[in-house]
């Protein structure tokens, strides 16, 4: 079990006393600034973020997700929502998968081929590894955290030019809290059903006119409304800025997060109708408490990072960038998903594996997943940002390059259980029994070269362009060692070195102070051993090639108080991985297409009203493919089926209202419907509709606020996979109190 550290317990003690838990809140909200003449691309901005105190608009207006500088919304030619402090704390959203649910669009899986932790896609795939920290990759496998971040950021689309690999569904940026010059100490306690505890700090402190720093602190304790389930937390996120306003500044940070969780593998799926090949299945229907798992399950991790920036500004026209950071996430887990199900002995004759069928006549296998493995990264970006005029046309030159190592290292564990069996109606919550011996090990590595120029091009007040291209090398390797204890078999897989040239561009026009219209395309690549892992089957391939076409328009409403934008997108995976069923090798001779339309509306529709809305429509196929399934599949083709993870509809919504007295009240929907979980079109997890409530009293120096979480009980499966879903929590109460001095 978790053992709190000595600040986590004091932390959670200052908290927990009176004066702490007197209610803490936002001060008034800040009136929106009208919207003031467009900044041409070519700006490069300093942008301060700003505390609670000082902010509490849901339309941020600018993101660093959309170049290698901030930039205003409306000179990003993509689809860009950012889900910011203030939209954080009004929902009390405390992990990254809590701030998601704000973006249609998004969907999470449950793991598939081990993974573990966030395993988020986007527009229908899947972006594990295109979750980002400071514009970092972020690859390790746990479960973020937002007590350290000022927003969430996702760029949809392909971004390669951007971001390197990966980015086919687009990117999900996470913006750290940074140093200011103005003093703050924020403290923070949250009490909930299911026993819950939270406790936050947040201090800042200006050490001089050019210097602060800055930490947030994080200690949680919590339960579930899933027995056997449980969450245990502590971060720190120190930083330190020198230089600020001058024209050298350097910027020192750190993260470290610490979990000793219970993780929750869900329940299996179930036929519906009739046991044949192709029909359709749908998660068992548990009681929405129930937990498979062994009591002693665990997912720890560890994870520290470390960034650092030193930026110059050789005059008005001239910045060099340089920053790197470090990172090591070590995760021990041992969670048991379910296998396949069967008939208990002694069950009358002709019982099938159905829905319907009670379920103490059905059992599962627990599996084994026990694993130990090592996430190290280290890269370094360095950027040269040019303005120029050429005719009187400005431009804004990014000129960069990017080196990274990456290394993978896993033990894998086989377990010797005497009877591993649970029965669907009446699980037994105890240890887990048996020995475990080392199976297997592996160690993967991969290196990343890049060189890339971006130029935003100001024609004119109304024309704006944007054109980018970058080079990439990766070279990955992967070593396994098996048959650990016995005969030791070393195997050693290394793709050729695969290099890759990604676009960008876009052309904006913009005839008025408040509107935008842009049209634009971009490419991403997805190279063999993008994960770090490297199988036989693939490591002959070239990399998977992907394109997006998107036209879309952003307006700023009501003097800039209000945000909205429309956009329709096409993306192809143009030569898709797929398994040759003679063969059993994979060929770049598939075909996938995901299409649709998105919309978003943010900031305030009256000074007292404030909306977050989004809706996605998405249309995705497989187009053309080899693959053939087995075992429940057997047979069936997955060519002419819906992509996976696509909902077709999919729609959030977030609104407070201030009254009178320092009072807000406020809710929210999130609704998606039914989708698919492989691309069989065989297994697949219903829609649903969760409502979300907040009622608050806020006053300059401390607040608090009630949240109803899932307020209507719906029971959904949010995290899913082919073979397994895992139910969303039920409904929960929290109150957060917040104070500040």
């Amino acid at each position: 079990m978790f053992h709190r550290t000595p600040i986590a317990s004091a932390l959670l003690a200052l908290c927990a006393s009176p004066f702490a838990t007197t209610a803490a809140a936002q001060s008034a909200p800040v009136p929106a600034t009208a919207a003031s003449a467009p900044t041409p691309a070519s700006t490069l901005q300093e942008v301060r973020v700003k505390s609670r105190t000082e902010s509490g608009e849901y339309n941020p207006g600018t993101a660093t997700i959309g170049g290698k500088a901030p930039a205003t919304l409306r000179d990003i030619p993509q689809t860009i929502t950012v889900v910011n402090r203030a939209v954080l704390d009004a929902q009390g959203a405390k992990s990254l998968q809590e701030a998601l649910r704000n973006v249609p669009g998004i969907s999470i899986s449950a793991g598939e081929g081990g993974a573990i932790g966030d395993n988020i896609n986007l527009r229908g795939f899947s972006a594990r590894t295109d979750v980002f920290l400071d514009g970092f990759r972020d690859r390790g496998q746990y479960t973020r955290d937002t007590f350290s971040l000022d927003a969430v950021e996702v760029l949809k689309g392909p971004s390669s030019m951007l971001f390197g690999r990966g980015s086919t569904g687009g990117v999900i940026n996470q913006v750290g809290k940074k140093p200011q010059r103005a003093d703050l100490t924020e403290v923070g306690l949250t009490l909930g059903t299911e026993n819950y505890k939270r406790a936050t700090l947040d201090v800042n402190r200006g050490l001089s006119e050019t210097s602060a720093f800055r930490v947030a602190v994080m200690a949680q304790d919590s339960e579930s409304t899933r027995d056997g389930v449980s969450v245990e937390r502590f971060g720190l996120a120190p930083s330190l800025r020198l230089g600020m306003g001058t024209p050298t500044e350097i910027t020192l940070s750190a993260l470290l997060q610490r979990g000793r969780d219970v993780p929750d593998y869900g329940v299996p799926f179930l036929r519906n109708g009739s046991d044949t090949v192709g029909a359709v299945r749908t998660p068992a229907a548990v009681p929405a408490n129930r937990y498979f798992g062994y009591a002693d399950d665990y997912f720890n991790q560890d994870v520290v990072v470390l960034t650092a920036t030193l930026q110059h500004r050789f005059s008005d026209r001239l910045t060099l960038r340089n920053q790197t950071q470090l990172s090591r996430s070590t995760t021990e887990a041992s969670p048991t998903p379910l296998g396949a199900v069967s008939v208990v002995d002694g069950a009358p004759d002709g019982t099938l594996v159905l829905h319907g069928t009670p379920l103490s006549l059905l059992e599962s296998v627990r599996q084994e997943r026990t694993r130990h493995f090592t996430d190290r990264s280290l890269a370094n970006q360095t950027d040269l940002i040019v303005k120029f005029e050429t005719g009187g046309v400005a431009h804004t030159l990014t000129t960069g390059a990017e080196i990274g190592w990456d290394r993978y290292e896993v033990t894998n564990y086989n377990w010797t259980v005497p009877d591993s069996a649970v029965n669907l109606g009446e699980p037994v919550l105890a240890n887990r029994p048996g020995t475990t011996t080392e199976f297997s090990k592996g160690d993967n590595k991969a290196s990343t070269l890049a060189l890339y120029a971006n130029d935003e091009i100001a024609l004119s007040a109304q024309w704006k362009l944007v054109a980018g291209l970058r080079w990439d090398r990766f070279k990955p390797e992967a070593t396994t060692i098996e048959d650990l204890g016995t005969t030791p078999v070393s195997t050693t897989l290394q793709p050729e070195t695969q290099t890759f040239v990604s676009t960008r561009a876009g052309v904006i026009y913009q005839p008025t102070l408040t509107q935008s219209y842009y049209v634009s395309f971009g490419t991403s690549f997805n190279p063999t051993g993008e994960t770090l892992t490297v199988n036989a089957r693939d490591v002959a391939l070239d990399p998977e090639k992907n394109r997006s076409f998107e036209i879309g328009a952003k307006w700023d409403l009501l003097d800039g108080n209000l945000a909205v934008n429309g956009a329709l997108f096409r993306v192809d995976k143009t030569n898709a991985r797929t398994r040759d069923p003679v063969t059993g090798l994979n060929e770049l001779d598939g075909e996938v297409r995901v299409q649709g339309v998105e919309l978003g509306i943010t900031g305030r529709v009256l000074p007292q009203w404030q909306l977050f809305a989004g809706y996605t429509l998405l249309d995705g196929k497989v187009l053309k493919s080899l693959d053939v399934g087995s075992n429940l599949d057997a047979g069936l083709r997955t060519e002419g089926k819906t992509l996976q993870n696509t909902p077709r509809h999919s729609a959030t919504l977030w609104s407070t209202y201030e009254f009178g007295g320092g009072w807000e009240v406020g809710g929210g929907v999130v609704a998606s419907s039914d989708r698919w979980v492989n691309n069989f079109e065989t297994a697949k997890v219903e829609g649903y509709t969760r409502l979300d409530a907040t009622l608050a009293y806020k006053q300059p120096t401390w607040d608090v606020r009630l949240n109803l979480l899932n307020l209507n009980d719906e029971l959904y499966h949010e995290v899913a996979s082919g073979g397994r879903a895992t139910p969303a929590e039920g409904r929960q109460v929290r109150v957060t109190t917040n104070f500040r001095f």
